[in-house]
């Protein structure tokens, strides 16, 4: 059981981390002419959406965006109690692109390393590049994001919890701590 600890983004701050994010995105690839945002079901795949839009108001044209479930790529599969996959949606050639991995939270990278695994299914990127709204800390593996909305580092008694509109929330981000 958690309980709120504090509040960390709201509405406005989320959007400017993600306007950030896609400003760096389009400086660092010199446009985004060969960039493809792919979200990390569940968390990545609205705030992949959000900064497809940002970019789309800078560039002209907005980014291909895909989703991918990464249930049947993790390491710990066999010790949760129920798996439920989703669909993957990833509807256009990521040969030779950039795929920008979007996700809510970084934690120990092992999604992010199950999501790189999945991503080679679909084709060779020239690069993959990470895009996270918070980064936590406590990696487990040797991964780290090139594009962070905000680094938050916690204790392992404490957990992130990102709320978006699109899921019938508001906006937000929420430190909880363990009771």
């Amino acid at each position: 059981m958690f309980k709120e600890k504090a509040r960390i983004m709201d509405e406005a701050a989320i959007k400017r981390a993600l306007s950030r994010i896609a400003h760096e995105i389009i400086e660092h690839n010199k446009g985004a002419r060969d960039v493809v945002l792919i979200g990390i079901k569940q968390g990545g795949v609205h705030l992949a959406m959000r900064i497809a839009q940002v970019i789309e108001s800078i560039e002209g044209t907005p980014p291909s965006v895909g989703a991918l479930d990464i249930t049947f790529y993790r390491d710990d599969l066999s010790t949760r109690p129920k798996v439920e996959a989703s669909l993957t949606d990833i509807q256009f050639d990521i040969n030779e692109k950039v795929v920008v991995l979007v996700d809510d939270v970084l934690y120990t990278g092992r999604s992010t390393r199950a999501a790189m695994d999945a991503i080679f299914d679909f084709g060779r990127p020239s690069k993959i590049q990470l895009a996270v709204l918070i980064d936590r800390g406590h990696r487990e593996l040797p991964i780290r994001a090139d594009y962070v909305g905000k680094n938050l580092p916690t204790s392992l008694k404490e957990n992130i919890e990102v709320s978006l509109i699109e899921d019938g929330d508001n906006d937000s981000v929420i430190l909880r701590e363990e009771v």
